[in-house]
């Protein structure tokens, strides 16, 4: 069994509540399943779960080369040049990032309204930008935009590999 769920944001990537924060047991998701890879805490999108271990391993493993579709609302708008350094790959504490491609991208039509808001600030424009990952660092988004001088307000996982959350409302799932 294969299961796409849209998780909302502020709700952990198990089943198990943990530091006040709610998880994937108050959704009504069938019993044995796991999540194939995180998402975290305060990210949204696309979240596979699935019951079989070989298929867990297949989705979550960097080995696999699984492309991870991203749409990041950032602080300003990247430049050529850091767009340039994002598809290159981005030096980390833990190592350099795999190439990756990334494009700004206008606000997409289908994201709806977060809870709690995102906060918007009149002083700092914010744009969107699109980013297509096969690794999974963690908070590699963030901390891959950060590094190029352009701060995440909010992240979204659109799609891992052919499976993506379009008809999905947050907290909504289907089987695959």
């Amino acid at each position: 069994m294969l299961i796409a769920f849209n998780k909302p944001m502020n709700v952990l990537s198990q089943f198990t509540s943990e530091g006040g924060w709610p998880a994937l047991d108050g959704f009504g998701l069938p019993k044995g399943v796991y999540a194939a890879g995180r998402l975290d805490r305060d990210s949204e999108g696309l979240l596979l779960l699935t019951d079989e271990g070989s298929l867990q391993a297949r989705i979550s493993s960097p080995k696999y080369k699984s492309p991870k579709v991203y749409f990041a609302l950032v602080e300003g708008i990247p430049t050529p040049d850091a767009l340039a350094g994002l598809r290159a790959g981005v030096g980390l504490k833990d190592g350099r990032t795999a190439p990756c491609g990334a494009e700004p991208e206008a606000a997409p039509d289908w994201i709806w309204d977060r809870d709690p808001p995102v906060r918007i600030r009149k002083s700092i424009t914010d744009s969107w930008v699109k980013l297509t990952l096969t690794e999974g660092k963690n908070r590699q988004v963030r901390r891959m935009c950060a590094a190029v001088g352009f701060p995440v307000i909010r992240l979204l996982r659109f799609s891992i590999g052919s499976h993506d959350i379009r008809g999905l409302a947050p907290g909504e799932w289907r089987e695959l």
